[in-house]
């Protein structure tokens, strides 16, 4: 039970899927994501990862061994591996066999994060990427809850991360503007919010000039664009 983890739901095995957003975007990958959070983003698309009032955690949610994990991945040729959420690294601990297991066996590793949580060093290896999410003021949360300093500068130190940014409108590219000058965040990519096609391509169409104007990366959010908001995809 020491290495049990709480798992949502993983996919990619029986039915083909991709990384859908940062630098990976369009590569062929499997996904474990992981149960529970410690934020409470307003827009999340993930809220039966932590939202109890709404959603029943022994539904949404079970408990897989290391061993079962493994299997479950190395069953497969796909490459690449995102650990996802929810916020993965509240269980990191437990996820140290687990990780060292994919990258023995050819496997590389993504985690998707949001930068709250000072990552082990274990997990800082050949190997391991983080795509690290800090949340902006439109998330609804709290600033010092979102923002925390010592695991912003460890992620930048680890030279092993990109930093992105789910946007709604221009002015909020400021905001970035002021975390990446502050924490020395890079390379930073600027990701629109929205759960629809429509809403997509309305908010790229809003920020695309201004996000070429920094100079900063632009991703989308491929499985929105491709599979609407089927889960497991």
């Amino acid at each position: 039970m020491a290495f049990d983890l709480i798992v949502a739901e993983c996919f990619g095995v029986d039915q083909p899927t991709f990384q859908g957003e940062g630098p990976s975007t369009g590569v062929p990958a499997l996904f474990i994501r992981l149960s529970r959070c410690n934020l409470t983003c307003g827009w999340c698309d993930t809220k039966y990862t932590w939202d109890w009032k709404r959603f029943d955690p022994r539904k949404e949610s079970r408990r897989r061994t290391v061993v079962d994990l493994l299997a479950w991945a190395l069953g497969s040729d796909v490459e690449l591996v995102v650990i996802t959420g929810g916020e993965p690294l509240i269980q990191q601990k437990k996820l140290l066999p687990l990780v060292a297991g994919l990258l023995a066996a050819g496997k590389r590793v993504e985690f998707e994060t949001n930068g709250t949580i000072v990552p082990d060093p274990a997990l800082l290896v050949d190997g391991v990427r983080f795509n690290v999410s800090p949340k902006l003021a439109n998330s609804g949360v709290d600033e010092d809850k979102r923002i925390v300093p010592a695991a912003l500068e460890a992620f930048v130190a680890s030279g092993r991360a990109v930093f992105k940014f789910v946007t709604r409108s221009v002015p909020e590219l400021d905001e970035i503007a002021l975390l990446v000058g502050r924490y020395g965040l890079d390379p930073v990519y600027v990701m629109p919010e929205g759960t629809t096609v429509e809403g997509l391509i309305e908010t790229t169409r809003v920020l695309a000039d201004a996000v070429a104007a920094r100079g900063w990366h632009f991703t989308q959010r491929l499985h929105v664009l491709a599979f609407a908001e089927a889960r497991g995809r």
